[in-house]
């Protein structure tokens, strides 16, 4: 049976759309069918290179009207560059005008990583290098950006705020501080990663869980940062699960992660795919499978600053250890 943790928090489809590496071409139309299919959840980002294109689909769904502007949940995501408090709200209006929205309904801090400022004209999104090239990590008061964050729910620009890729002990300092406390944890989250403190500390702190690569490795195979003898679609005890309940192994990840009380998270540009990663609700996993399927956790993170940011960029930035 699904996790009570949604009833208790009157939500009834907790399916997530994303737009991370969404090519930009496609990016208007693929946002529009996701929306004709029924997804509700859209999870943006700055670094994505793609909100002007979600925004258009956005418009575009809603003038047809396939859906309102109150029926969406949209969220969006402050990057690395705009950790300085008087960034934070030109980040978030930026966002704001290339979805072509008045307010999100989530506004994340991506990642705690403060990085130098490259202003918006010389380069948009920054990605991970200024102008130069080079990723160089700044000082920062995690708690100041946090500040800022809230002040963004006192001008309207976001109604909630919330966290990604933040450890037990990062959530703790901003609640020694906060306000407003942190309505959402996004972390990477597969039955190879399960997570299984983070995600009972932030329950119990009454914050929601979204997962990231719910799906586990197969983002990041074209990325060369997993291969495919990593994929949990073809892991012996997903499949014969999914064989029992007649299901497609993805089908089987995501209901995994409904039954935890945590947003699944996945992307698709393939309108098959997005009908198939939304049939989860006709049927459940039993303690069994869970145990079954829990017991794959290996702490295997592909999504690692500590590991990418060293290959990639020459700066070691471990976040998580």
């Amino acid at each position: 049976m699904t996790s009570n943790v949604f009833e208790e928090r009157g939500i009834t489809d907790p399916l997530v759309f994303g737009f991370w590496k969404v090519p930009k071409e496609d990016c208007a139309s693929v946002c529009y069918q996701a929306i004709k299919e029924g997804y509700r959840r859209l999870d943006c980002a700055c670094d994505y290179g793609n909100e002007k294109e979600v925004g258009e689909g956005i418009a575009n769904a809603i003038k047809d009207g396939l859906c309102t502007r109150e029926e969406l949940f949209v969220t969006s995501k402050l990057w690395n560059t705009y950790h300085k408090p008087e960034h934070v709200p030109l980040a978030c209006q930026r966002s704001l005008a290339d979805l072509q929205l008045s307010y999100l309904d989530e506004y994340l801090i991506h990642f705690p990583i403060s990085m130098e400022f490259v202003p918006f004209e010389k380069k948009y999104p920054p990605e991970w290098v200024n102008l130069d090239g080079k990723m160089v990590v700044v000082p920062n008061d995690i708690c100041a950006t946090w500040k800022a964050m809230e002040d963004l729910v006192s001008n309207g620009m976001a109604k909630t705020i919330g966290v990604c890729n933040f450890s037990i002990q990062l959530l703790r300092q901003i609640f020694s501080t906060c306000t407003i406390r942190p309505s959402t944890l996004q972390v990477e989250l597969h039955p190879q990663n399960s997570q299984q403190k983070l995600v009972r500390f932030a329950h119990e702190n009454g914050m929601n869980i979204t997962a990231f690569s719910a799906f586990g490795s197969v983002s990041y195979v074209v990325l060369s940062m997993s291969t495919e003898e990593d994929s949990l679609f073809s892991n012996p005890k997903i499949v014969k699960i999914a064989e029992a309940k007649k299901k497609t192994p993805a089908q089987i990840l995501i209901r995994w992660a409904m039954e935890r009380g945590v947003f699944p998270l996945t992307k698709t540009v393939n309108a098959n795919r997005m009908k198939e990663n939304r049939d989860v609700f006709d049927f459940s996993l039993t303690s069994d499978d869970m145990a079954v399927i829990n017991g794959l956790n290996e702490n295997r993170r592909y999504n690692d600053p500590g590991v990418f940011c060293e290959l990639a960029f020459g700066t070691f930035c471990p976040i998580y250890e």
